[in-house]
């Protein structure tokens, strides 16, 4: 019978057919996400609908361009001190269960993001159709916090996707797009531009039958005596990816698996609900729902700003080429300058590799090429709204070129240095407008790390300030505004880790020992490894700049190694030779590393981000962690590098420090910046 309801977040209308049309539209909100209170009322509508039930049931969401993006993560930091966690989670697989078991068909329409939970929501339903497109994501991202699927997740995508393509959804936590859902059987029918999805919705309601079953071979690998070799397997790739040790999820995971094989049996459910409580209890997770809080951070730094359409880059280097790269996939018109028109026609080459790596369609992939112009002589810097130079660290070499450029540049356009060392004051001294000039410093490589430091000198203009820090989130980046001072924040915390790493091998301790030393702490790589990676030239020339600011001396093998030519990755050889792109290691023991190995590396880290701290190099510690996050790698689930230090405590991390000091002189002595953590602003 025809009607109509309405909650707060959801609406229910019936229409002459008879089919259901239940829309999410959560109140007060940008985005949908499953909160108690949304799925409270999702439980009350289901309840009439049993009592009723309609012809079908079609799901869809009152967003714009987006599904449903998870669960409300402002309500885990409560939800993780509660006893009731468990309970909670059955308390939602028994909602969706509703949905699954109602007499008639359903439908989830997919018209964009279907994430975490919303992606759980869309699997209890029959059918799913979801809207073409490239930039609209489908996925389980929960291992990403430490966690894993909790209404059903671990159970429906593999009856759904398969052991295979399941599996690695889940334990990666990465999302698919639509057509690559539709292939592993996520999705059962794809959209098109412009298709009526209402229409498409009743069709796919009155196809008979349930969706695919599970192809032979994921049934082979799905049988009780093969999961556990499976899962072996799967384990050494996680533990590769993720060790187990600081990232007990994917473990979880796997368990889980291998007790159930995605059976949907009562058993599996509980299970789900205990593990996913357990996992949110430990401090690995509490502290990667921390991460993502300071993500949400720093994108909430950009204001809304006149958008960026064209941009010129001018140096086709590895940086200036990445760049422009970046730029012109996510949408930018962009023009390529330098001098050696050879090194414009690599980063062109470069770039379309990027193309045909990350988008799906050969039109798109035609048109991102299309954005992306090279232009060795700089004629269309007239036509840029931004402007960023990413030449060699040579201050006068940019001073020189600035001149040039802003004889040609509109008025209104902002001019940004890629630089990784030199204050902006300097660079802005020959300038007619130096308020234009401020400071993005992305990070190598380009296309992998999050995080830009937006630099700020005294006299960059809130215009050019603003119009950086928007254009950073418009290229899918993370803004972090700094002062202009010698390697703003990321270089110059790490510059004593790389230095001490010097030491270290200059006392004797084999190079692979110190990696692993820093690997074990939970770093992406170790600090030999990572002066390799960046390039020993610009490792060397940052280690100049900021030589006297950290109080360190330049390494002399450091310069040795630049002076012979051998500059790392990029040469094949540099502290280690390379082959095929990766460093030729002697064996050695890779057990437990040597403690004042660690401490002496992962403390000269802290000791820098405390300076930062007392300097205001960024406005308080929280951003330090972001930073030092987002543009090292540093190790996600200790939660940064001052949360880390007060969940040690700072009595105890300032008498080693002491320790070290007498042990091996000045260059350990606490910074000031310890008296400020934990007050107001700084930390908890």
């Amino acid at each position: 019978m025809p009607g109509h309801s309405s909650a707060r977040h959801w609406q229910l209308e019936i229409d002459d057919e008879k089919t259901a049309w239940l829309c999410l539209d959560r109140h007060d909100s940008a985005a949908n996400t499953l909160s108690t209170d949304v799925m409270e009322e999702l439980d009350r509508l289901l309840a009439g609908i049993e009592a009723e039930p309609p012809a079908g049931l079609v799901l869809f969401s009152g967003k714009p361009d987006s599904f449903v993006a998870g669960a409300d993560i402002h309500e885990f930091p409560g939800l993780v001190a509660s006893d009731q966690l468990a309970s909670l989670t059955r308390k939602g697989q028994q909602i969706l269960a509703r949905i699954e078991q109602l007499p008639c068909p359903s439908v989830a329409v997919l018209n964009g993001h279907a994430l975490g939970g919303g992606l759980e929501l869309a699997l209890a339903c029959r059918w799913r159709i979801a809207l073409q497109g490239e930039e609209r994501t489908i996925g389980l991202p929960e291992v990403q916090l430490g966690l894993h699927p909790g209404f059903g997740g671990t159970v429906r995508a593999i009856q759904r996707a398969g052991v295979r393509a399941g599996l690695k959804l889940i334990l990666t936590g990465k999302p698919v797009t639509p057509a690559r859902a539709r292939q592993i059987g996520l999705v059962d029918r794809l959209l098109q531009p412009g298709e009526d999805w209402r229409a498409a919705a009743c069709r796919q309601l009155a196809v008979a039958g349930s969706p695919r079953p599970m192809g032979l071979l994921d049934r082979l690998l799905n049988l009780a005596p093969v999961r556990p070799r499976v899962a072996r397997r799967l384990a050494r790739e996680a533990e590769a990816r993720a060790p187990g040790e600081h990232y007990p999820a994917p473990g979880a995971i796997l368990d889980l698996w291998t007790r159930h094989g995605g059976a949907p049996v009562p058993a599996a459910f509980e299970d789900e609900a205990q593990s996913f409580a357990r996992l949110a209890a430990t401090p690995a997770s509490a502290n990667l729902v921390r991460v993502f809080f300071l993500q949400e951070r720093l994108k909430k730094l950009a204001r809304p700003a006149a958008q960026i359409h064209r941009i010129h880059v001018v140096g086709a280097g590895v940086m200036g080429g990445d760049i422009a790269a970046w730029c012109a996939l996510r949408g930018l018109e962009v023009s390529l300058q330098d001098r050696d028109p050879a090194l414009v026609e690599k980063a062109v080459a470069r770039a379309a590799r990027l193309f045909d790596r990350r988008l799906g369609s050969a039109g798109s992939r035609e048109a991102a090429r299309g954005r992306l112009r090279a232009d060795p002589g700089g004629e269309a810097v007239g036509q840029a709204d931004l402007v960023i130079e990413a030449i060699y660290e040579d201050l006068r070499a940019k001073q020189g070129l600035y001149e040039s450029l802003e004889a040609a540049m509109r008025p209104d356009a902002v001019l940004a240095s890629n630089t990784s060392s030199i204050p902006l004051e300097q660079l802005a001294a020959g300038l007619q407008q130096p308020g234009r000039l401020v400071g993005l410093h992305f990070f190598n490589p380009v296309a992998s790390l999050p995080l830009v430091e937006v630099v700020l000198a005294g006299q960059s203009t809130t215009a050019a300030r603003e119009l950086a820090t928007a254009f950073v989130r418009q290229i899918g980046k993370l803004p972090l505004p700094c002062r202009s001072q010698p390697g703003f924040l990321v270089n110059r915390i790490l510059a004593p880790y790389m230095a001490e790493a010097m030491e270290l091998a200059r006392e004797g301790v084999p190079m692979a020992e110190i990696d692993q030393a820093a690997v074990s702490f939970g770093m992406p790589m170790g600090p030999i490894a990572l002066a390799d990676s960046v390039g020993l030239d610009v490792a060397l020339h940052v280690a100049r700049i900021l030589a006297p600011v950290i109080g360190r001396p330049v390494a002399p093998e450091l310069e040795a190694l630049v002076e012979a030519g051998h500059l790392g990755v990029k040469t094949g050889r540099g502290f280690y030779t390379y082959q095929d792109g990766k460093p030729v290691r002697p064996p050695g023991d890779e057990s437990r590393p040597d403690e004042e190995v660690q401490d002496r590396l992962i403390l000269s880290l802290l000791n820098e981000a405390a300076a930062c701290l007392h300097e205001g190099v960024v406005e308080d510690a929280d951003l330090i962690d972001a930073g030092v996050i987002f543009g090292t790698g540093f190790a996600p689930f200790r939660g940064g590098p001052m949360h880390h230090a007060l969940a040690v405590g700072v009595a105890q991390i300032t008498r080693r420090l002491d320790e070290l000091t007498a042990a091996h002189g000045l260059r350990f002595r606490p910074s000031r910046g310890w008296e400020q953590l934990g007050l107001p602003g700084h930390g908890r």
